[in-house]
């Protein structure tokens, strides 16, 4: 016996069950849709808390109260440790270099640091947030922050 015979477990590969291809398939007739009715037809869906026509629970509970949803404003987390890791002393830290490190994905994120991890090198940060803890090790190490409001 060989030690490169491999083989997948059984009932790892099924076979794609085919429909609605003639009564001899066993899967012919109505393919499994049931007899007639909205959802036997083509194209017969019903959206998502649809009551059969009856007035949906979430209309039929009123709204009440404030939500901050419309207006929420999300931040992409990095750490003090992920630009000691990335950055090399007397860099900049922006969302064009962030970019470039990979540390976000593009420049309509706004990005948060907080003071998770040490730093040592002395580096110029310019991001849209900066915790407290994070501001007093940049600048523990040497470092100046640039526009940020927290």
């Amino acid at each position: 016996m060989s030690d490169f015979n491999l083989t997948a477990p059984y009932g790892a590969n099924k076979k794609k069950r085919i429909v609605g291809r003639g009564s001899s398939s066993g899967r012919g007739t109505t393919a499994g849709r049931g007899n007639k009715g909205q959802k036997a037809r083509s194209g017969g869906k019903s959206y998502i808390g649809f009551e059969g026509g009856q007035m949906p629970l979430y209309r039929r509970v009123a709204k009440k109260g404030f939500t901050n949803f419309p207006f929420k404003k999300e931040y992409v987390i990095l750490n003090v440790d992920a630009l000691e890791q990335k950055y090399t002393d007397g860099e900049v830290v922006d969302k064009e270099s962030l970019i470039l490190k990979r540390l976000i994905k593009n420049t309509r994120e706004s990005v948060k640091l907080l003071g998770n991890g040490e730093l040592t090198k002395k580096l110029t940060v310019n991001v849209d947030k900066i915790s407290a803890s994070a501001k007093e090790k940049i600048e523990k190490a040497g470092g100046s922050i640039v526009q940020a409001q927290e």
